[in-house]
């Protein structure tokens, strides 16, 4: 049984500067909720219930938003505003959630191996705080994964079908498919030319890694930006075990950018009761003035 999770969130959210010079990138509302927080909820809806969050300069928000905050509840049952009550509670208490801060921001590859200690001898699922997977079937994305592994016991990255002429934007799947939407890894191929793109299937923001993972971080060197990547740790193993990829039954929503982050925001508004059929009148007068 996979019960661990880690979340890396020590990046600088510089695509959206100013707003993230002094708030984690991570906190950014999708609608009204943080985008790590829906983070949290897919890891939970998985079966996680031990989560190691790793953090860096200015995301002390991250922390006080996972705890409790007696001030407000109190507010809110004096107020008898039982609703909201509930909600606050049940943000610092959907599972036991942890944070190690990464001392120096030195890639992603570095912050996966802050986790070694907390995991210990574990499988764990990572996934990306910036990164939301909405299901389509109704398992989640981290889910589909864990299931994988369980069934080939081996680590496994999520993958989506992108565009080819957007290959060049990902890290892209070189493998052999075993089952239905299920592959053997031969290798990983960072953001190649659509002509030598061996497929088009992306990394999501979701893996689960057996614990091994860990040596192969201590293994690998700087790559790109001088950094340490997780991907060129990921390829080593491949070379070495069995490693597999599954197409997610779900769309990634990628905040990383401000684009996205707003594609975002009014996809999951328009499926909020409140606000979802006055939206959509807006929306829909806002095009047919555009094309008037």
């Amino acid at each position: 049984m996979i019960r661990k999770a880690v979340i890396p969130a020590a990046g600088f959210g510089t695509r959206f500067l100013p707003l993230t010079k002094a708030q984690p990138k991570e906190m950014l509302p999708i609608v009204d909720t943080p985008t790590i927080q829906l983070v949290v909820e897919e890891a939970v809806e998985s079966g996680i219930t031990d989560i190691l969050m790793v953090i860096g300069k200015s995301k002390r928000a991250i922390e006080e938003h996972f705890d409790r905050n007696f001030e407000l509840e109190h507010e809110l049952a004096e107020k008898g505003k039982n609703d909201l009550l509930d909600q606050v509670r049940q943000v610092s208490s959907m599972a036991n959630i942890h944070f190690v801060w990464q001392k120096e921001l030195n890639g992603l590859g570095d912050a996966v191996s802050y986790a070694r200690n907390h995991v210990g001898n574990e499988p764990f699922a990572l996934l990306l705080g910036d990164t939301i997977l909405e299901s389509y079937s109704g398992v989640p994305v981290t889910r589909q994964l864990m299931d994988v592994a369980v069934k080939h016991q081996g680590s496994v990255v999520a993958l989506e079908e992108v565009p080819v002429e957007k290959v060049n934007r990902y890290g892209i799947l070189d493998g052999t498919e075993m089952d239905d939407g299920v592959f053997r890894v031969n290798d990983f191929i960072e953001k190649p030319h659509p002509s030598e793109a061996p497929s088009n299937l992306a990394f999501a923001g979701r893996y689960v890694f057996m614990p091994d993972i860990f040596d192969f971080l201590m293994q690998t060197g700087r790559g790109k930006h001088n950094e340490i990547q997780l991907t060129d740790a990921m390829r080593t193993m491949a070379q070495s075990r069995p490693m597999f990829g599954t197409r997610i039954e779900g769309k990634r929503h990628d905040i990383g950018n401000k684009l996205d982050f707003i594609k975002t925001n009014i996809r999951y508004a328009l499926k909020h009761p409140d606000m979802k059929d006055e939206l959509a009148e807006f929306l829909d007068d806002l095009v047919k003035k555009r094309f008037q």
